[in-house]
Parts: structure tokens; C-alpha cells; sequence
């Protein structure tokens, strides 16, 4: 249970990012407008996912490497 926080933490964020993305569909579906998604939106989404990502890939593998240093 050491880990607690930071599971409620990353339940929370997780939550906070699917309603922002839900909220960015309503607001394009409210006007009539398509849902595309380009290269422009690419860049802009690659640069903020592959972080976090990245990040939870380390703290999942963490208790690995360190019990083997």
C-alpha cells in the first residue's frame, strides 16, 4: 500500500485527460465540424504523449531494473 497515492494520482489524471478529450469532441461536434486530424495535429500530440508514455513505461519497469542493480 505504499504506492497508494500514486495510483489515486494516476487514476485522477487519467480521468482528467478523458474528459478533456471528450469535451474537445463535443465542442468540434457542437459546431457541425468534421474530426480530422492531420499532420499539424500530429505534431502537437506526439510531443505531449510520447512523455507520458515514456514515463509510465519507466515506472512500470522500475521495480525490475532495481531489484536486479
Amino acid at each position: 500500500m505504499q504506492d497508494a497515492g500514486y495510483t489515486v494520482f494516476m487514476g485522477f489524471g487519467s480521468l482528467w485527460i478523458l474528459m478533456g478529450i471528450a469535451a474537445v469532441i463535443f465542442l468540434f461536434k457542437s459546431d457541425g465540424q468534421k474530426l480530422r486530424f492531420g499532420k499539424w495535429g500530429l505534431l502537437v500530440a506526439i510531443p505531449i504523449l510520447v512523455p507520458i508514455v515514456l514515463v509510465l513505461a519507466y515506472q512500470i519497469a522500475r521495480p525490475f531494473i532495481s531489484s536486479h542493480l
